[in-house]
């Protein structure tokens, strides 16, 4: 069941897979990042990311078959 469940659909409500996720790892540092950061230092984060990425020079994909 693991490999047919798209995380980003199946587990909108909420992960449907419980303990057996294979992401549950990552849901733990998530956790522990939220509780020891406060919310202005996130927004600050958020902001500098922000900024990077309007400073960024645009990044063109060409076709490989032009």
């Amino acid at each position: 069941m693991e490999s047919t469940v798209n995380c980003a659909e199946d587990c909108i409500n909420g992960c449907i897979l419980g303990d057996k996720c294979p992401h549950r790892e990552y849901a733990g540092e998530a956790s522990k990042f939220i509780e020891d950061t406060s919310l202005d230092k996130m927004l600050e984060m958020a902001e500098i990311a922000r900024r990077r990425k309007l400073t960024e020079p645009p990044k063109w994909v060409i076709p490989d078959d032009i």
